[in-house]
């Protein structure tokens, strides 16, 4: 049964969402993991929708945070050199084209840096507004990042729908009071309010008093 969700905005996460980065992510975390003797199951449940940071917190809690800092400093600049295979998910620059004209922001875990290499493999134009983990104090699953997107656009967070993919970002965008639509095969585990396998599902129509959004 189709449905239509109707929004004043549109929140959209990156990786995972916009861009399929998944192979890269996974390879450099697990080679970061690997000295630290970590379960790459454990690894691979943690790091996906955080900053490195909070991840390497969760993955190792005794370390000192000024440890975190400095090498997730060093794994962002990893990423940021290292795109091979990085590709849109299927849909994303159709997506992103009917949003042009309308409210919208990334919200996303990456720098600014990363977000523009990954953004540009595969091909995507970032939009104007874009809320980074310079941006934040909080990384997702905190809702911050969700609700400076929202403030910075001018609108109501009740007023935005959320495309997220990671269980921290599905419970990021919940927390700040917005409808999630999960992206993937794993975003309904999440509790995402809506979920599609891809963007392809999603079809974008901009009036002057709002968002249509149809799903299937």
């Amino acid at each position: 049964m189709t449905q239509r969700l109707l929004a004043r905005a549109v929140l959209l996460d990156m990786d995972g969402t916009l861009v399929d980065s998944t192979a890269v992510v996974e390879k450099l975390w697990l080679e970061w993991a690997e000295p630290h003797g970590i379960d790459p199951q454990h690894v691979l449940s943690v790091v996906h929708g955080r900053q490195g940071h909070q991840s390497m917190a969760i993955l190792l809690p005794d370390r000192d945070h000024a440890i975190n800092v400095v090498e997730n400093a060093e794994m962002l600049a990893r990423e940021s050199a290292d795109v091979d295979g990085v590709i849109e998910i299927p849909g994303a620059g159709v997506l992103l084209a009917a949003l042009r004209d309308a409210p919208h922001a990334i919200v996303t875990s990456a720098d600014i840096a990363l977000m523009t290499a990954r953004m540009g493999a595969a091909g995507l134009t970032v939009p104007a507004l874009t809320v980074t983990a310079e941006s934040v104090s909080a990384s997702k699953p905190d809702p911050e990042g969700f609700l400076k997107g929202a403030e910075a656009l001018g609108i109501d967070p009740a007023d935005c729908v959320v495309f997220e993919d990671s269980e921290a970002g599905v419970a990021a965008g919940l927390a700040a009071g917005m409808r999630v639509i999960g992206v993937g095969a794993h975003a309904a585990a999440h509790g995402a309010t809506h979920v599609v396998d891809d963007l392809t599902q999603v079809s974008i129509s901009v009036f002057d008093d709002g968002i249509e959004i149809v799903l299937p």
